[in-house]
């Protein structure tokens, strides 16, 4: 961060200006330099006091806090307007993978999305309004991620006939009240404890999209909160901190669905 800010003030207006005034004013006294160190040696003296009182304006303008925050501004604009991209390059691609219900939900989302950038960029700079959006857009981005993997899992789920794993079952359950082999008995009973982890396994993994559909509807409304608190000015320092606490639960389970459309994928 420090070095963006030490580049942003090299090429600072005002700062560019200083340089330019004080190239005139210390060459316009070259002609009147002692025939001593006329020459070469002039003129690098004179540019070493160009250059010196350049790099002064550039260290002041590091050092003042209105070019401090300034700076911090235009870096949150830009880090705002990249986030907004990507939210809308996401949801573009994440609508192929939604039912009418979830599209519509998508679509309330990013409703709320685009009421904080007009939100964000119709108001005075303000530290906690520039940090709410930006959270807000980082969990909009969040639920974004996790509903189009949300969608691709429970579609993958649904395509499951877990039918034929049920007669199996059933059947081999049958088959041991007749097995009186030993081996063939235990056999028969490996195969049901397979298929009966299929189905303890499969009905886990439905019972996390239950979690995560309410964790998705949990992060809309708090989407939906900020969108109030930016345009009423409510927000705070420990919603801020809430929200990080969200952001990360998201993540997780971004990357548990994430592994699990993997696996499926590789299998």
């Amino acid at each position: 961060m420090k070095l963006k800010l030490f580049f942003r003030s090299l090429f600072y207006f005002r700062n560019i200006g200083v340089l330019a005034v004080a190239s005139v004013l210390l060459f316009s006294i070259y002609d009147i330099l002692p025939e001593l160190i006329k020459g070469m040696p002039g003129i690098l003296m004179l540019y070493a006091g160009v250059v010196t009182v350049y790099f002064g304006a550039v260290l002041q303008s590091m050092q003042s806090k209105k070019f401090q925050d300034n700076f911090l501004h235009k870096e949150k604009q830009k880090r705002i307007i990249k986030l907004d991209r990507m939210c809308n390059e996401l949801a573009s691609e994440t609508k192929k993978h939604t039912n009418k219900a979830y599209y519509k939900k998508l679509c309330d989302v990013m409703e709320d999305k685009k009421e904080i950038i007009n939100q964000f960029n119709k108001e005075e700079p303000d530290f906690l309004k520039e940090k709410t959006a930006e959270q807000a857009l980082n969990l909009v981005l969040s639920y974004i991620k996790l509903l189009r993997n949300f969608c691709i899992r429970s579609r993958e789920l649904g395509l499951q006939d877990v039918s034929p794993v049920m007669e199996r079952i059933t059947q081999n359950y049958r088959k041991l009240n007749f097995a009186n082999d030993p081996k063939v008995y235990e056999d028969i009973k490996k195969i049901i404890e397979m298929d009966e982890r299929i189905i303890t396994r499969l009905k886990s993994e439905k019972l996390d999209l239950d979690r995560i559909d309410a964790k998705l509807d949990y992060i809309k409304s708090t989407v939906g909160m900020l969108k109030h608190q930016i345009s009423s000015r409510l927000g705070s320092e420990e919603m801020l901190g809430q929200i990080e606490s969200i952001l990360n639960e998201a993540v997780a389970l971004e990357n548990v669905l994430e592994e699990r459309h993997k696996k499926k994928q590789r299998n």
